[in-house]
């Protein structure tokens, strides 16, 4: 089976740029992405951050998928928990009428931003609903399915289409894998978030284990993680270095993955609990084309993830987009018959 490559890209904001100049990257990367053959662009959503210009998916998607022809633009994902179902399903089937077949919808429970952003997210809420309700209840909405015992029975999300967004479950656990089974949609875990391989097969032995089918579906488990390709070994390592990973553990139990120290300070600072700030790292598979191709091929195999889409940190714009285009040339010099070992 040929494994199929998608991008996540973050449109980052390094020193000397501004929005402006990160979403012309995106754009740019979603342009190269569409003519290597990458099978998707994704683009992610982030808050109250001034390292990353996402902070409106939906939008940017309409904007790339205005730019584009054929490749599928989604996110990566739409944190579900700071919205109404009904308003994210009226979003995107706007988007899946202006470009029929081409919108994938990636949700997540993470918070995306600070304590405060999500305060802000969130005001007027009274009961935040589980990640689950808000789930089937988007799902009821993208496919005009409402049951006739919902408070609200006869609503329907306009525009009507006939190929809603696909949905895609977003996470970094077992309990993320689990909701992804028991909903009947694709998973995707974020190695480059949590780099634990051992949790990354738990959580897709628990997916495949309780994957509802009842809806037609068949499990989709799909692997998203950093990947830096260079011309060789030593230049991909290079390039590694300056890509670190910050996490805050709270007082409190949680851990979260930030963006930098000051991002992490001021995450601990707005929560009023004690917290630990470790820098390190980041889990990123580096390398020459044909080490990154046995990497991804090992992993693939591993895990039994059907599909892969990598993020690259690279600061410097021209060597980003070589990363992407060195690994697409790697999965095409292929032998015969070796996109087949899985």
């Amino acid at each position: 089976m040929v494994i199929k490559l998608g991008i996540l890209d973050q449109s980052p904001l390094f020193e000397g740029e501004n929005a402006s100049d990160a979403f012309a990257h995106t754009l740019e990367i979603a342009r190269l992405a569409e003519r290597l053959g990458y099978e998707r662009l994704w683009v992610s959503e982030h808050h109250d951050s001034a390292q990353v210009a996402g902070s409106s998916p939906e939008v940017l998607i309409a904007y790339l998928l205005a730019k584009t022809e054929k490749i599928r633009i989604g996110s990566g994902g739409v944190m579900l928990q700071h919205y109404s179902p009904y308003k994210v399903a009226e979003n995107f089937n706007v988007l899946a009428a202006l470009a029929p077949g081409r919108v994938e919808l990636g949700v997540g429970r993470a918070p995306g931003g600070l304590p405060n952003s999500t305060k802000a997210l969130q005001k007027g809420v009274a009961e935040p609903t589980p990640l689950e309700g808000k789930l089937a209840e988007l799902e009821q909405y993208l496919h005009d399915r409402l049951p006739e015992d919902h408070p609200l029975p006869g609503l329907k999300a306009y525009p009507a289409v006939d190929r809603p967004a696909e949905l895609y479950v977003l996470g970094t656990s077992v309990a993320s894998a689990e909701l992804a089974a028991q909903a009947g949609h694709p998973y995707v875990f974020a190695l480059f978030i949590n780099g634990d391989i051992e949790v990354a097969e738990a959580a897709f032995a628990a997916y495949r284990a309780k994957f509802d089918g009842g809806k037609g579906t068949v499990p989709r488990p799909m692997l998203a993680l950093s990947v830096i390709v260079a011309e060789t070994d030593g230049e991909a390592a290079s390039l590694a270095e300056e890509i670190k990973i910050v996490k805050i553990r709270l007082e409190s139990g949680r851990t979260i993955t930030v963006g930098t120290v000051e991002h992490a300070e001021e995450f601990g600072r707005q929560t009023n609990e004690r917290f630990t700030i470790e820098v390190r790292e980041a889990d990123v598979t580096k390398g020459s084309p044909s080490a990154v191709r046995a990497r991804l091929l090992e992993l693939s195999e591993r895990l039994g993830a059907e599909e892969i889409i990598v993020t690259t940190g690279i600061k410097d714009f021209a060597r980003r987009k070589r990363s992407f285009e060195l690994l697409k040339e790697a999965f095409a010099e292929l032998p015969a018959g070796r996109e087949e070992r899985r």
